[in-house]
């Protein structure tokens, strides 16, 4: 049976063996156990012998504590403190020998002993505190070369896994081999990666991940409250589950479970040893899935900007990476609305497409721009509901939104160029007019949609300015409050009751901004073309920045 271990708050791994255990040794087969024996499970680490007075001031945590009583034999009512003194001081147990200075433990120290299960051990008086020293050490350190042994095997056979090209469905197996248990590796969602051991088991350790899953055990060996982790001090346990850290980010868990509950701390160790194999695996695989992703999008940036060459190659390279161009296809463009464009949310906005596609049409392709996501899937799928999906997973990321624009179908990988401006059109017009977080369709943006297809901004701009005179400029309270004036009557067909209503305006304050409004634009009461460009102009103004 190999030992109870204890993972120091350093980092070292120090190993023990149980009172009970020490009682079995050659030189102690006379001793005799005089009271605590519930705490024969107690861990000895080191051995020390009571020679002064004030030994407490150089007692250590669990150390076997050898004396013939002789400092205390000028104060014999010492003895009823010192059970009390040394559990508090968390030692495994107290050997005395009797007769020769102390003739007899004190009731009170017996019953105390029982009470807080701390072991009393007789001695032999025939036998030499050297040889316990020597006999005990022994044992202890051999059972620690043993530990460390194993654990170094796992070590060595954990990175063979790596340097072979493994990932985590390899490392899960090779502990669940080492430890026969079952094990799987969890990501920072808490979804599940990979698995190992046998499936009954692995169907209960599924069922306590879903449930949130068993605590985390702190190389410390102490709970994140300071109290001990279930386990130490020897004892066995049914569930253990380490963190996965890698370059600071905390990236999941590897998690253990044995029906028996016979995982121990030197399990834990190699637990320990799997999730900082596993922490290479997800750098290496994250890695790889970075320059991947620069392929990607690098070559779809290419294809709808008309620069990925012929309409063969094009099918060839995108067949390469699983996308299908050649059947009808629709694009879709979301893109971070401003204050949102922080990378580490564009990054998780790759990811909710990349999931939302993967659910909806696995041969679409998607990749992440600067500060947008370009997805191109089949025409026939639903692409509101891939949108929501999408916005669904992304909205845990507050206050970060984006907004998403529909082309219209494409026939081709040769018009995905002129979808792809379509899409984006319909992002940025959407969010003009509905605000962050807009779904639009380019067949949806009415006037918008022949505005946005005038490539000559200037041109709008100037007609803007040449229509509206003083009330395109944003520079003066009034002018900004005269247009939305304008606007409301335009909107309400000139019903000045409504707008006053509207504008909570007094209906002869009305009257006179309209004469104000009239003596700046023109007659736009009486002629309808007039009020035609003044609409247009508006809604031009309401597109600034597309």
């Amino acid at each position: 049976m190999e030992p109870p271990v204890r993972l120091a708050s350093t980092g070292t791994i120090t190993h023990g063996v149980s009172v009970g255990e020490v009682l079995g040794v050659s030189t102690l087969a006379d001793a005799r156990l005089i009271a605590g024996e519930s705490g024969l499970g107690r861990i000895v680490q080191r051995l020390n012998v009571m020679e002064v007075p004030d030994i407490l001031a150089w007692v250590k945590p669990h150390e076997l504590l050898l004396t013939t009583g002789y400092p205390l034999r000028n104060t014999p009512q010492s003895l009823g403190r010192l059970v009390a003194d040394l559990d508090e001081r968390k030692l495994a147990a107290l050997a005395i020998k009797l007769g020769r200075y102390v003739d007899k433990l004190p009731d009170e120290m017996v019953e105390q002993a029982d009470r807080l299960g701390f072991p009393l051990i007789l001695l032999p008086n025939d036998v030499g505190f050297d040889d316990i020293l020597n006999q005990v050490l022994t044992d202890i350190l051999n059972r620690q070369a043993a530990v460390l042994a194993r654990a170094e095997e796992a070590h060595r056979a954990l990175v063979q896994v790596v340097l072979a090209g493994g990932g985590l469905d390899e490392v899960t197996a090779e502990v669940a081999a080492l430890l026969d248990v079952a094990v799987a590796a969890v990501d920072g969602g808490g979804r599940v990666l990979a698995t190992a051991g046998p499936p009954d088991h692995v169907t209960l350790l599924w069922e306590s991940i879903a449930h949130e899953g068993p605590p985390l055990v702190p190389a410390s060996g102490r709970t994140p409250s300071g109290g001990p982790a279930s386990g130490t001090a020897g004892r066995t346990r049914a569930f253990a589950s380490v963190p996965v850290l890698a370059g600071g980010h905390h990236h999941g868990r590897i998690v253990a479970y044995s029906p028996a509950g016979t995982l121990r701390d030197s399990d834990v160790g190699i637990l320990e040893r799997a999730a900082t194999v596993a922490a290479l695996v997800v750098t290496r695989q994250e890695a790889v899935n970075a320059v991947e992703s620069k392929y990607r999008a690098d070559f779809l940036r290419d294809v709808l900007t008309g620069r990925a060459g012929t309409a063969e190659r094009v099918t060839a390279r995108a067949r390469a990476f699983g996308w299908d161009l050649e059947r009808p296809v629709t694009v879709l463009v979301a893109e971070l609305d401003p204050d949102g464009d922080e990378r580490a949310t564009q990054d998780r906005l790759v990811a909710c497409w990349v999931a939302a596609m993967r659910r909806h049409d696995p041969q679409g392709a998607v990749a992440g721009f600067s500060h947008e996501v370009v997805a191109v899937l089949d025409a026939t799928v639903d692409a509101a509901r891939v949108a929501k999906d999408a916005a669904s997973a992304f909205a845990d990321v507050p206050p970060a939104t984006f907004s998403t624009g529909t082309s219209r179908p494409s026939p081709g990988a040769d018009l995905l160029p002129e979808a792809y401006s379509q899409a984006l059109k319909a992002a940025r017009v959407g969010r003009q007019l509905h605000g962050p977080g807009a779904v639009a369709h380019f067949d949806q943006l009415g006037v918008y949609r022949l505005l946005s297809l005038v490539n000559d901004t200037e041109e709008l701009h100037a007609f803007v300015r040449e229509t509206l005179g003083p009330l395109a400029l944003d520079n003066d309270a009034e002018n900004s409050d005269l247009r939305r004036t304008l606007q409301v009557l335009l909107e309400t067909n000139l019903n000045v009751a409504e707008t006053a209503r509207r504008l909570h305006f007094h209906y002869n304050t009305l009257r006179y901004r309209i004469g104000k409004l009239e003596r700046l634009l023109g007659n736009f009461t009486d002629d309808p073309h007039l009020r035609l460009n003044l609409t247009l102009a508006l809604h031009v103004l309401r597109m600034r920045g597309i």
